[in-house]
This record gives C-alpha cells, sequence and structure tokens, in this order.
C-alpha cells in the first residue's frame, strides 16, 4: 500500500484556530457581562418582591384591624340598642321605642365598608390612638 502524501498548508489553519480561539474568549467575556447583569435584575427583582410583599401584607393587616374595629364598634352599638329597645318595651314607653328602632335601622343601613375607598385615611385611623370610630 502506498500512501499519497498531501501538502496542507499550516499557517491557514492556524489563523482560522487563532479568530475561533479570539471568538470564543469574546463570546465567554460577553457572557459573563450578560450573566451578571441578570443576577443583578434579579436581585432588584427579589427587593422589590419583598418590598411590595411587605406593603401587601401591611394593607391587608390594616384592613382587618379596619374591619375588626369597625364591626366590633357595630355590635356594641347594637347590643346597647337592643338593650334599650327591652327597656323601652318594659317600660312601655312608645316614643323611646320608636326613636331606638330608628337608630337601628340606620346603623343597620350603613356599611362599615363605604370608608374603605381610601385606605390611607383608614390607614391613618388606625394608627391615631385617639381616633373615634363612629359608624
Amino acid at each position: 500500500m502506498n500512501a499519497k502524501k498531501v501538502p496542507v498548508e499550516v499557517l491557514s489553519v492556524g489563523t482560522y484556530a487563532s479568530q475561533s480561539l479570539h471568538t470564543i474568549v469574546e463570546a465567554y467575556a460577553e457572557y459573563k457581562i450578560v450573566a451578571e447583569e441578570e443576577r443583578t435584575k434579579r436581585r432588584g427583582i427579589e427587593a422589590w418582591e419583598k418590598t411590595t410583599v411587605t406593603q401587601i401584607e401591611a394593607q391587608r393587616d390594616a384592613l382587618i384591624k379596619y374591619l375588626e374595629l369597625s364591626f366590633d364598634e357595630r355590635s356594641q352599638n347594637f347590643r346597647f340598642l337592643f338593650e334599650k329597645v327591652d327597656n323601652a318595651i318594659a317600660n312601655g314607653d312608645n316614643n323611646q321605642l320608636n326613636v331606638v328602632l330608628h337608630s337601628i335601622t340606620e346603623i343597620a343601613k350603613s356599611s362599615p365598608f363605604k370608608d374603605l375607598t381610601d385606605l390611607a385615611s383608614v390607614r391613618t385611623a388606625l394608627d391615631d390612638p385617639d381616633h373615634n370610630w363612629e359608624f
């Protein structure tokens, strides 16, 4: 068997290899830059998420506190007024009975949710220990 010698141009192969290596190094350097930028973006998103979740939880807590206070207040008002109804009935005082039943009707008509349209004012009211809760 005879082997045929094929001339190979070594210099041109070296040039392609050098260009290929240079392209790979540039691509890797660009990858590292993009990867760091994306890590920074993710950290920013995570910080935004924590802040937003904290705000939502604070608003939820404020709303729950408001509802607890408003329904407790309404409950106390109704108990008080129904005691007055019982007293008026026991005393046979129809005028007092009429006034108390009117008050009960007016309180029942009003919704504790009507003031929730402005959550900032609710938050301010909750933070104020001297706030008078009227319904």
